[in-house]
């Protein structure tokens, strides 16, 4: 008797073991269960609360920047830097100050730097250029990241090999015209496209506003433009300078004595053959005053027919010399004045 009791009891004891762990093993599942709810429904609503909170725009992976390569206007291949810091770029200051940037050192005739960008350039050490480019020695003093040449020009008489051995060097062909390219370019150099694409929008529209009032003022009119400088006198064509933007730009006739040339030397004999309705003057940095009054004292000049009318001008070497946004938008606003009268 005792023994089958002790069976039963051991049975017992055993089954009411298995319910037991039966029961814990439950509750632990469903506290598992509950977890699991809980936790999913948090990750849900911090996933949702980010995708609020971040505007879509930022949650794009931002590539670093890496270096390129790109080819000049005379074909050089330039491994561009990542980034710049130093940059030098004489002559396409009033370029660079439109895109944010100051250059590390700016171009000067003598002491005479850009005077109408004198404020924005005041803390930038000038170099003069009077005596032509500045030595490999010379420019490495600055220590430049990136250079960048104004003119084709620059690069002769191996500059370019000297100075493609200090810094990375692109070399425009020309970059006194067509500010779209130009702008364009110094945009991707410097890592500034965006930039250039605002400022050439905003000019661009500047241009258009202008040209609707020439053409209802002074349609049809030509223009001839004189450089006094101590070197000589020349007509200046409509492919740079001031010249690109009253031509190209503007969409304003020229004297047919620059239809084919760039620049030309003036002297008595070819007064009486300009053709112009308006005669812009420009005395270069003050040093062709004697030239000027030498030639505009003459009895041809007094006969030629925009000077009989009235019709000459003598506008601000400053800008009017000037190769950049800055300049061109300042050369707008004489010309509209001028042939808006």
């Amino acid at each position: 008797m005792f023994h089958i009791n002790t069976r039963l009891n051991k049975v017992m004891r055993k089954r009411a073991s298995v319910w037991l762990c039966l029961a814990l093993t439950g509750s632990l599942l469903a506290a598992c269960g509950s977890n699991n709810s809980v936790d999913t429904t948090a990750q849900k609503t911090t996933v949702a609360a980010t995708t609020t909170a971040v505007p879509v725009d930022e949650e794009k992976t931002v590539e670093p920047a890496a270096e390129r390569i790109l080819k000049d206007d005379l074909g050089n291949e330039v491994k561009i830097p990542a980034t710049t810091q130093r940059v030098f770029a004489p002559y396409l200051e009033d370029s660079l100050l439109k895109l944010g940037v100051k250059p590390v050192v700016q171009w000067s005739n003598g002491k005479m730097g850009h005077e109408y960008l004198k404020e924005e350039l005041k803390d930038v050490p000038k170099l003069d250029f009077s005596g032509g480019l500045p030595s490999p020695e010379v420019l490495m003093s600055y220590n430049p990241d990136l250079i960048i040449l104004h003119t084709a020009s620059y690069a002769k008489d191996g500059m370019y090999e000297k100075y493609a051995k200090i810094a990375p060097t692109y070399v425009f062909n020309n970059a006194a015209g067509d500010m779209d390219k130009t702008l364009g370019t110094l945009g991707e150099l410097l890592g500034k496209s965006t930039e250039a694409d605002s400022v050439l929008k905003a000019y661009d529209q500047k241009v258009n506003e202008a040209k609707e009032k020439i053409a209802a003022s002074a349609g049809g009119k030509k223009v001839a433009i004189i450089r006094f400088a101590p070197r000589g006198v020349s007509l200046m064509g409509g492919k740079y300078l001031c010249g690109y933007v009253l031509n190209q730009q503007l969409g304003i006739g020229m004297t047919k004595l620059t239809e084919n040339e760039n620049s030309l030397d003036v002297s008595m004999e070819v007064l009486p053959q300009i053709d112009a309705d308006y005669i812009f003057v420009i005395n270069a940095y003050d040093q062709g005053t004697a030239r000027l009054k030498e030639m505009t004292d003459s009895a041809i000049w007094k006969s030629i027919p925009a000077v009989k009318q009235g019709h000459v001008y003598e506008v601000n070497d400053e800008y009017w010399l000037g190769s950049g946004l800055i300049a061109y938008e300042k050369i707008i606003d004489d010309t509209v004045k001028i042939l808006t009268k």
